[in-house]
């Protein structure tokens, strides 16, 4: 990649690990599923006017729209509301990549190979150790609650990943936009249900100026300039040239927790990180051996 996409794509590493700084401060003054709503209304609207609808079921967008909102994005912070910190979910919230690979295990028939196995028993390793150490310290603030939501967001996330799969190759950016507006509704449900009408009016009359500017960044950050770019990159450059990337988002969602909001580091905590991380790294290399092997048989003549 040229320097100024090499550029582009550490701007939205950036943007996507300090999201979770973001997110904490988000929740000082919005409800969990009502910081959710507000999140993919303002990732769907105005832009749904002006970015074409993908030509793919109306079941699809609505099913990837309630695995995103009120799976992934509706657990993650509600359990970043006491039961996890910043750091430590943009950690757990990589098992998705785990969590997607063991679907298609189970659900196409893939095979691993021995990279991928040693991937994932690292990274498990990394998440027995926060769940080990974590759990109960007082200073490291994380429940088995919210280890478990974190996870089970995470899940939430391979869940979409595979809607996505089946549909072959499609504008991702109008995908995201489109399936935004299909996530309002059930987590206006949740949030109608669970946090109750006094509450998000009492969020929404009180909200201050940097409420709704890290609820916006939510949005158009995240969303919008974060897919967007990273998609545009994709449509450039081969995904293994991209993807390595994304390694940096946990490290930097753990840095900028400690830097921000004094998230402790503790030595368990990087050792965590750094199996997580190299298990990342593994699958991210098996993928690019395997793409690489495709390659050079479709090349071999028959």
């Amino acid at each position: 990649m040229p320097v100024s996409h090499q550029l582009l794509a550490l701007a939205v590493v950036l943007v996507w690990g300090t999201n979770f700084v973001v997110i904490a401060w988000a929740l000082a003054e919005f409800p969990p599923f009502l910081l959710t709503v507000l999140r993919f209304a303002l990732s769907a609207l105005p832009w749904i006017f002006f970015i074409r609808r993908p030509a793919v079921p109306w079941t699809t967008l609505a099913a990837f729209g309630t695995l995103i909102g009120a799976g992934q994005f509706g657990l993650l912070y509600w359990a970043m509301q006491r039961d996890i910190t910043p750091g430590v979910a943009s950690l757990v919230i990589q098992s998705q990549v785990f969590f997607t690979i063991l679907l298609s295990v189970a659900l196409y028939g893939e095979r691993l190979g021995r990279l991928q196995i040693a991937g994932l028993l690292l990274a498990g390793g990394g998440y027995g150790l926060v769940a080990w150490r974590g759990i109960g310290d007082a200073e490291s603030a994380i429940t088995l609650l919210g280890l478990g939501m974190g996870l089970a967001a995470a899940f939430s996330w391979a869940c979409a990943n595979l809607t996505v799969r089946k549909l072959g190759r499609i504008d991702m950016l109008g995908f995201t936009v489109w399936s935004s507006l299909y996530a309002v509704v059930p987590v206006a449900l949740l949030s109608l249900f669970l946090e109750g009408p006094d509450r998000i009016l009492h969020a929404v009359q009180h909200a201050t100026w940097a409420g709704w500017s890290a609820a916006l960044w939510q949005g158009l950050g995240n969303t919008v300039f974060g897919f967007g770019i990273w998609n545009w990159l994709l449509a450039r450059h081969s995904a293994g040239t991209v993807a390595p990337s994304a390694l940096l988002v946990p490290i930097i969602g753990m840095l900028s927790s400690a830097w921000w909001l004094a998230e402790p580091l503790p030595a368990w905590k990087l050792a965590a990180g750094a199996l997580v991380i190299t298990g990342l790294a593994l699958n991210l290399y098996a993928a690019r051996l395997r793409a690489a092997a495709l390659l050079a048989a479709a090349k071999t003549p028959h």
